[in-house]
């Protein structure tokens, strides 16, 4: 059963979603992920103004009219949204801005006749949706995110990256939605980005990256459990959690920050 809470709060993220694609990103998405190129649509008569490239010279020939053919583009685009739901990944702040991003990007696609799958993941592939259309299909991938319970603690971003490999075949646009703390999975990187078009996203906690002083400060590693013990007593310090990530479809995408701006910035970079 569905909880109430949970159905306000997958009903919220439908209609801020929603907003944002239909007022910022539904163009945006169209423009930066192109089809495959032209299809052949219709023939009909030409118009002042018409590419005059397109006329169809045999059958303005045989009508003694001017007809031109009509193209549409054939996108036949289908989108995988690949989510790490590790421990690091899984309390309410960080869960709740990835189902927002995801939502964004599903319904972006959708909006567009496109396909969506997802494949959560931790240090083992947890649950995969294969690709669909429709509204109603977005709504489960978001209830999946939010209803997701963590068994296993730890990240395994090279397994989630050749199961993808392995079980989709076609060219696909790929956002990898993580914080990428994890280790050895550089060379599926590069081999997922030759067969698809892999963006990253990076979704990071400041509280991550920083400390204040005046203390001394116990964490827990809350995917491996081990206690680390930080003296900061005299300066901030930053935490050593800096990921060597390409940068030309990397995404980094805070916490304590609106995510449409850097969404924004990323979609009208690839459209130049």
């Amino acid at each position: 059963m569905v909880s109430t809470e949970l159905i306000k709060k997958i009903r919220k993220i439908e209609i801020k979603s929603n907003r944002i694609v239909e007022e910022i990103f539904s163009g945006e998405y169209r423009s930066a992920f192109q089809g495959k190129g032209m299809e052949f649509d219709e023939i009909r008569e030409y118009y002042p103004g018409d590419d005059i490239r397109n006329i169809d010279w045999n059958v303005t020939a045989r009508q003694n009219k001017a007809y031109i053919k009509k193209f549409h583009e054939e996108r036949e685009l289908n989108m995988f949204l690949l989510i790490d739901m590790s421990n690091s990944n899984s309390f309410a702040k960080k869960k709740d801005l990835i189902a927002e991003i995801g939502a964004t990007l599903a319904f972006s696609a959708v909006k567009n006749n496109d396909k969506v799958g997802s494949i959560l993941f931790t240090d083992k592939i947890e649950k995969m949706i294969p690709s669909r259309q429709g509204k109603k299909h977005v709504l489960s991938i978001i209830e999946d995110i939010l209803r997701f319970q963590v068994n296993n603690k730890g990240t395994d971003i090279k397994k989630a990256l050749q199961y993808l490999n392995k079980i989709q075949k076609r060219r696909s646009i790929v956002f990898l939605i993580s914080d990428f703390i994890d280790q050895n999975y550089e060379r599926e990187l590069k081999i997922t980005n030759q067969k698809h078009d892999l963006v990253l996203i990076r979704v990071i906690d400041p509280n991550e990256e920083k400390i204040p002083k005046g203390a001394i400060f116990e964490f827990e590693d809350l995917e491996t459990g081990e206690n680390i013990v930080v003296d900061n007593l005299k300066q901030e310090k930053r935490l050593n959690l800096k990921v060597e990530l390409p940068t030309r479809n990397l995404i980094n995408i805070y916490t304590n920050e609106d995510f449409i701006k850097p969404l924004m910035l990323f979609f009208k970079r690839r459209m130049r």
